[in-house]
């Protein structure tokens, strides 16, 4: 019996010790496989900047009134000195009771050196409106700034700071990065400068409703306020997003974050650099997306592109031949999976070039040529059109219509001259499912222009139930198109 038990020992034990390699080898074989940020992040700090700002508030226009002159207060010359009520009057009021002082607003971000000379990229957040901006450098040094340029529409800045041979950063491509891939951010949140955090791009060429012309690298690095204008990093040191936008409901970070990709941000910088403003393009549509039913009513297979819901007058699209109602479907050799991607397609591309932009029209592509213009001021939305017609019930969708007279046009701000029907009631049913309100007007049916209730009616009596139809339809002075389906 002993001999037995002397004989399993060794071959346990040789068990044991195989078992112990195999989960040490694992465990390093996972270790290998995870990134070292070490190396990244001592080679590029010192090109992440620190920038706070300074902005003057201007008293309030009539200051506070002589307090001390109003019934039941004391009069200053009955307070003896030291009292804390007359030293707050001494330090904050004029002698006539107004506000003395002027009050400093401090914000806080940062940003990155392009440049040895002293270019510097942030967001324009970061220090709109700024009175003074202050950049402090990795190695302490404190610089007052000067702001070379600012683009709202993206959300960047530059700034220019006098040096010579300071630390940069190196730029890499935003459009070789894959879903997945591991990236790095170098920022100062809530105040903490030099802070390190590190995620994946989730996602790709995310459009978010105030920055039409950007299209944002969706992460899941932890950026918080003071994170803002920072860098973006990829693997291999180079700088592939400026961050700019968080995801929230509670105002810190919950899992999203949103960078400009750096062509965008190097052309910005460019232009801004060379002239202090930026050129961008404009096709002068105003698109939406496509949705099934929306497809489906247009003939096309599967929902893609940008609808085409206006054209504005005197537009390049308008002198291109867009119509109401067209899908762009590729511009300039690109395709246009939806209405968001459109919009950082047209304002990359040179002012005064023209590109051939692919449509679906009446179910068939055709190649339309336009020549981009310069992107006008405030870009208004121009008048609609819209008309007369007979009063009318649809009960079978759920709606009813009314003419256009003069005295709708003034309510809802319309021409003389507009054309189409009003919508004045929706009681559920199709009209409802489409999306259709009270005081819409419309003003084509399957793009065909309508002038009264009989028209319409006529226009809808041809499609067969279940199908759907395209309505044109506009609403507080823009158009989209909506699809009904019939019943």
């Amino acid at each position: 019996m002993a001999n037995q038990t002397m004989t399993r020992h060794p071959a346990a034990a040789l068990l044991t010790l195989l078992v112990a390699w195999a989960l040490m080898a694992g465990t390093a074989t996972a270790q290998d496989g995870l990134p070292d940020f070490t190396g990244l992040v001592e080679n590029n700090s010192p090109a992440v900047v620190n920038i706070s700002t300074t902005q003057e508030m201007q008293p309030r226009q009539g200051g506070m009134p002589n307090v001390p002159g109003m019934p039941g207060m004391p009069d200053m010359d009955d307070l003896p000195e030291g009292h804390p009520f007359r030293d707050f009057m001494d330090r904050f009021m004029d002698e006539d009771g107004e506000r003395r002082r002027q009050f400093d607003t401090r914000s806080l971000g940062s940003g990155f050196i392009i440049s040895e000379d002293g270019y510097i990229l942030t967001n324009n957040h970061v220090v709109e409106n700024a009175d003074e901006i202050v950049v402090r450098l990795n190695d302490r040094r404190q610089m007052n700034a000067e702001l070379v340029g600012a683009d709202e529409r993206t959300d960047l800045a530059l700034l220019k700071v006098d040096g010579e041979g300071l630390p940069t950063v190196e730029t890499g491509s935003s459009s070789d990065l894959q879903v997945g891939e591991w990236v790095l951010a170098i920022g100062s949140p809530f105040g903490f400068e030099y802070s390190v955090t590190a995620g994946i791009i989730s996602a790709k060429g995310r459009s978010l409703p105030t920055e039409n012309y950007v299209p944002f690298l969706q992460t899941d690095v932890a950026i918080n306020p003071g994170n803002s204008g920072g860098p973006l990093f990829n693997l291999d040191g180079e700088v592939i997003g400026v961050n700019s936008h968080i995801y929230s409901r509670s105002g810190g970070f919950q899992g999203i974050s949103f960078a400009i990709p750096i062509e965008l941000a190097v052309e910005v910088a460019d232009q801004l650099r060379d002239g202090g403003t930026v050129s961008r393009a404009w096709l002068g549509v105003v698109i939406q997306d496509v949705t099934r039913e929306l497809a489906e009513s247009f003939g096309m297979d599967r929902p893609e592109g940008a609808l085409v819901a206006q054209v504005m007058p005197e537009s390049p699209g308008a002198k291109a031949g867009f119509e109401s109602g067209d899908v762009i479907v590729e511009f300039n050799g690109e395709d246009v999976p939806n209405s968001g991607s459109l919009p950082p397609m047209v304002g990359r591309t040179e002012v005064g070039s023209t590109v051939p932009v692919v449509v679906v029209r009446d179910g068939e592509r055709q190649t339309i040529d336009v020549t981009l213009e310069q992107l006008p001021e405030g870009n208004e939305r121009p008048g609609q059109s819209g008309g007369g017609a007979e009063p009318g019930e649809f009960e079978n969708l759920g709606m009813s219509v009314e003419p256009l007279n003069d005295e709708r046009r003034d309510a809802l701000g319309l021409s003389a001259d507009a054309v189409g029907l009003v919508v004045t009631g929706v009681a559920g049913g199709p009209a409802a499912e489409a999306g259709l309100r009270p005081g819409d007007v419309i003003t084509r049916v399957n793009r065909e222009p309508i002038s009264d209730a009989g028209e319409l009616r006529e226009r809808l009596s041809g499609v067969p139930s279940g199908r759907t139809v395209p309505l044109l339809v506009m609403r507080e002075g823009s158009q989209r198109f909506l699809a009904l389906r019939m019943p």
